[in-house]
């Protein structure tokens, strides 16, 4: 069985409730470090009718596909759920705003380009939003597509952003399953950067089939590959998503999400090599089994640090006070690759 047919028929047997269609998946405030600045942000993931690549199948670690509304929403649905979103930001007074779709902002099978359109000019008007950041798959990316939505933003500022979690089209194909290669990120961020527009790239943390060391050595590298067509990085660490291929394996205790000190370790590693490249991180879940951890002593702490380093990119916030279990996983980066796929649980 090919590993997209693994992942649709776990997709097929999940079961996905209603939702109403004029209100976002989420939305919610946080602060992001933009020019140097700490600013404060609001997310915004729209329901829409979904991620094309994951109704075909999709990525393994991704369960964002079950948010997609069940009937399409209607323009006038997709305008409310901004309407809705913006409520949470009324006590703003200068904001990035970051729209996701768990798809792509710039498919017009999700979101209409005169919803585009509706959506970048009420955020236009909006004089306290300085910012507007946009994820995409890359092909959908476009000289078309990234003029129209600067023009429409006016003189805000554009991001557009891309998950694409490793530089290895072997990781991606065979680990992750994401559909798209290495040569069409660097061809979208390109277009993105000649068209005015910044490029930030997601990375993820120890995709399957990968041990702790590969999946170190994996993101370090995929910096280096990806640093000359990103102007920030943010640095995912997967965790266990309900109904997905990620969680089957781990439920057979095929699977153990990455360790914390791995990402200080990463952070500390690129942030060196490159002084002046943003490079985040934010630790969902940390501390929980589902999630990224150390032991139960330190995981909260850590991943504290990794948040604050975030904000502030200052490197020597990561020389984190030893833990017990930092030999544990040092043990762990020399045994993991002997184990044959069989992770070392802690």
């Amino acid at each position: 069985m090919s590993l997209n047919k693994a992942v649709l028929e776990i997709r097929n047997r999940q079961r996905v409730k209603p939702s109403a269609p004029d209100k976002p998946c989420a939305a919610w405030t946080g602060v992001d470090l933009v020019d140097g600045q700490k600013i404060d942000t609001l997310t915004i993931i729209f329901r829409t009718s979904g991620c094309w690549w994951g109704k075909a199948g999709g990525c393994t670690m991704c369960g964002y596909v079950y948010d997609s509304a069940q009937t399409p929403p209607s323009d006038t649905d997709l305008i409310k759920q901004l309407e809705n979103a913006m409520e949470k930001a009324s006590g703003f007074e200068n904001f990035m705003v970051k729209i996701f779709t768990s798809g792509s902002f710039l498919d017009i099978r999700e979101i209409p380009l005169l919803v585009r359109h509706s959506i970048l000019s009420a955020l236009e008007k909006d004089d306290r939003v300085s910012k507007v950041l946009a994820e995409t798959r890359p092909e959908f990316v476009s000289e078309e597509a990234v003029k129209d939505c600067r023009k429409y933003l006016g003189g805000k500022a554009f991001e557009v952003a891309m998950g694409l979690e490793t530089s290895s089209d072997l990781i991606r194909r065979e680990s992750i399953n994401k559909g798209f290669k290495f040569d069409d990120f660097e061809r979208a961020a390109v277009i993105a950067r000649e068209n005015g527009a910044t490029v930030k790239t997601y990375l993820m943390l120890k995709p399957l089939f990968l041990s702790e060391k590969q999946a170190l050595e994996d993101i370090v590298k995929s910096v280096r590959d990806a640093a000359p067509f990103s102007d920030t990085f943010s640095i995912n660490l997967c965790n266990i998503q309900n109904g997905t291929y990620v969680e089957r394996l781990w439920q057979k205790g095929q699977y153990r999400p990455p360790w914390l000190w791995s990402i200080i370790e990463i952070l500390k590693r690129t942030k060196s090599e490159f002084p002046d490249m943003v490079i985040s991180s934010d630790p969902v879940g940390a501390g929980s089994k589902r999630g990224p951890h150390n032991c139960k002593q330190c995981s909260r702490d850590v991943a504290d640090l990794i948040r604050q380093f975030s904000l502030s990119q200052d490197i020597s916030l990561l020389e984190v006070p030893d833990c017990e279990c930092k030999d544990l996983w040092e043990c762990v980066l020399q045994l993991d690759d002997h184990t044959f796929g069989t992770p070392i649980n802690d």
